[in-house]
């Protein structure tokens, strides 16, 4: 069996490079805005009021059910969160 590497576990997940990279700028976010959310030290229903979600949603974030967030709304998240959010566009090799 041949072995193969991969730039991260979403390359070798997804079955094209688009979604790979729609899974790892929603991966890189759920983190960014955990270590956020964390570094307020609040309380989850006060951080929640913070970012204008619920409770259980915000509980999503921090335990990072990247199902349950399309990118649009991660970085909606972030926005609320006071992360800036810059898109980097290279030509693939």
């Amino acid at each position: 069996m041949e072995r193969q590497a991969f730039d991260n576990v979403w390359d070798a997940i997804e079955d094209t490079p688009g979604a790979a990279a729609n899974m790892t700028m929603r991966s890189d976010l759920l983190i960014a805005l955990r270590n956020a959310v964390e570094g307020w030290g609040l309380t989850q229903a006060d951080a929640a009021r913070r970012l204008g979600v619920t409770q259980p949603r915000l509980n999503d974030v921090l335990r990072g059910r990247i199902s349950n967030f399309s990118l649009d709304a991660l970085i909606s998240l972030a926005e609320k969160a006071g992360l800036s959010v810059r898109l980097e566009i290279v030509d693939a090799a």
